[in-house]
């Protein structure tokens, strides 16, 4: 953990405001936008990137995936530039929560995989990178996104405590921990057998 240093009110101060900023549904935003209907009725319902992709729109799929990772980032590089690493810390569990549970969709919001990455580069990028290289791999030779999430995910405290990024492994732990709760129905397909592939509408 990193010693909390910052001034109270000024780190709730940084998780309420990267809460809000992680509540922004980009994928829901874009396919309305784009006239693709909503997303919550659309394929599994989830708002992130892959059920996107079901629409069989591949740039609204994209740019939800950069919009969704570069929430969690910049709520982590403004809190560390306006108040210091503690807070970047604080404000990217609060923009994971904002991802997962959004105000603004009655706190129904999407499995964080996007988010998390963004967050994981913005705190330290080789790990970061690490991560990324991990759901590449995975999702080359499985073709499943969920799978692929949470290797990522479980892997990167792994590559943040190789590196020596060791203050930011619990976080980390803890960021893991909830994507593996997000996706506790795609483990359970997953077992099965029959978790949708990538590029699945």
């Amino acid at each position: 953990m990193p010693e909390f240093t910052s001034p109270t009110l000024l780190l709730l101060l940084t998780a309420v405001l990267s809460y809000l900023l992680g509540s922004v549904p980009f994928g829901v935003v874009i396919t309305r936008a784009l006239g693709l209907g909503d997303l919550r009725q659309i394929g599994s319902g989830n708002i992130g990137a892959t059920n996107v992709l079901r629409t069989g729109n591949k740039r609204a799929a994209f740019a939800t995936l950069i919009l969704d990772a570069a929430k969690g980032g910049v709520a982590v590089l403004i809190a560390r530039a306006m108040v210091g690493e503690d807070a970047a810390q604080v404000g990217g569990l609060a923009a994971f929560l904002g991802h997962l549970y959004p105000v603004w969709l009655g706190f129904k919001g999407g499995k964080g995989v996007a988010t998390f990455l963004g967050i994981l580069l913005a705190l330290a990028w080789p790990a970061g990178l690490a991560a990324c290289a991990t759901w590449l791999v995975v999702a080359a030779v499985s073709r499943i996104s969920s799978l692929s999430a949470l290797a990522a995910a479980a892997l990167a405290p792994v590559w943040l405590w190789w590196l020596g990024d060791t203050s930011m492994v619990l976080l980390a732990a803890l960021l893991a921990l909830l994507v593996f709760v997000r996706h506790s129905a795609n483990i359970a397909r997953i077992r099965a057998g029959n978790e949708p592939r990538i590029g699945r509408k």
